[in-house]
């Protein structure tokens, strides 16, 4: 019997362009992964964090996915404005989707797609970008980061600062992580 050629990779979503379903404020954006299982039924995966009136958002949670060479692996990457602080999508404003299948995301590294609505309609000037890298260093590093004296952007109120961390790949900077 032969060995399934399979590895991990790691894949990380952006959006651009994404329709403003709030009033008064911007969309907050979730992307939600599903996966296609051996009986055509769809699965979710994996959510991202939800980012605050963003219309433009780099979500800061990767999704990490078996990738088999021989299989084909369909995806579809959702994007909701979540509003509540409900599990589910279905009160949740539906933003856009691509449909791609995970050969297509690897094969490209870096794949930039218009989103589209449920009724195969592009959903406005909507787009997402899904960059894929094998996982193949495991190590971890910690350090501990801290700030003093920042400024006050706020007017009432203090600011609510938080950290990125970005690293270089080749498709170029990617987001790594995001602090509270």
């Amino acid at each position: 019997m032969a060995a399934q050629c399979v590895t991990k990779v790691e894949l990380t979503v952006s959006c651009e362009n994404l329709l403003d379903t709030d009033i008064g404020s911007k969309s907050d954006p979730l992307c939600v992964l599903l996966m296609c299982s051996s009986d055509s039924q769809w699965y979710e995966a994996g959510r991202t964090e939800k980012v605050q009136n963003c219309l433009s958002p780099k979500f800061a949670h990767k999704f990490v996915i078996d990738y088999y060479f021989e299989i084909v692996q369909k995806l579809k990457f959702g994007i909701y404005d979540i509003d509540n602080k409900t599990i589910e999508l279905n009160d949740d404003d539906f933003l856009g989707e691509l449909e791609s299948t995970l050969g297509q995301v690897v094969s490209s590294k870096k794949l930039t797609r218009p989103l589209v609505l449920k009724n195969k309609k592009p959903a406005g000037k909507g787009t997402i970008t899904i960059s894929a890298e094998e996982i193949k260093d495991n190590r971890v590093v910690k350090f501990e980061v801290e700030a003093r004296k920042l400024d006050n952007k706020d007017f009432f109120g203090k600011s609510d600062p938080y950290l990125e961390l970005y690293r270089q790949t080749e498709t170029g900077w990617q987001l790594a992580h995001r602090t509270e």
